[in-house]
């Protein structure tokens, strides 16, 4: 009997997003080698496979509570930007994407490079800070970092705040798992975003 490889594959990306939808695995990657060894095979489905099968997993499990809890987010997310508007941040990540889960948090960028001026702002505006620290990187033989800010949002929300180097601001950035340009959302898109469509996905076309 001949094997439609089609099928596998998305029995394969399903398993893949299972097992990180559990938080069994942390990275796309490893996620996939496990899964694609449960049905011994070689080939891999893609990380936007994955993702859109880790997408379809959260509204079946989550149902009308993940679009309450991603306005909810996106609403704390703009609070957060708003306070931090002077630095024009940006927000990325699942909140971004409109493809939260249980296990999502909201992502925040900025472009500047001193980190006690972000923390001043957190602070005097009462937000509660967990912790904060550097995170270097090599990517291409190139070793770059960026400081990480760790809060907690009103509704307990976590909230990672990635603060980098300005001259990168307006650099394309390829998202290594949906292959697409990462634009996120500036302050005036979100509040746009939050009245007109709360819950509108932005996912590769």
């Amino acid at each position: 009997m001949k094997v439609d490889p089609s099928s596998v594959r998305t029995k394969i990306a399903r398993e893949a997003a299972s097992l990180l939808y559990t938080g069994i695995e942390k990275e796309f990657k490893q996620a996939k080698l496990k899964a694609a060894r449960t049905f011994n095979v070689k080939f891999l489905p893609t990380n936007l496979e994955v993702a859109l099968e880790l997408d379809r997993i959260a509204e079946e499990q989550e149902g009308i509570a993940r679009k309450e809890r991603l306005v909810r987010m996106r609403t704390e997310a703009l609070k957060l930007m708003q306070m931090l508007k002077a630095l024009k941040p940006i927000l990325t990540g699942s909140v971004w994407r409109g493809t939260i889960h249980r296990g999502s948090d909201i992502d925040i960028a900025v472009y500047h490079d001193e980190p006690e001026d972000v923390l001043r702002v957190l602070k005097l505006n009462g937000i509660r800070i967990t912790h904060s620290e550097w995170v270097r990187v090599t990517e291409k033989g190139k070793r770059e970092g960026s400081f990480y800010i760790y809060v907690e949002s009103s509704s307990k929300e976590k909230v990672e705040i990635r603060l980098s180097n300005p001259e990168d601001e307006g650099k394309r950035e390829k998202c290594d798992i949906y292959g697409d340009i990462i634009k996120g959302l500036h302050t005036p898109e979100l509040e746009k975003v939050l009245k007109e469509n709360p819950t509108r996905q932005f996912l590769p076309s």
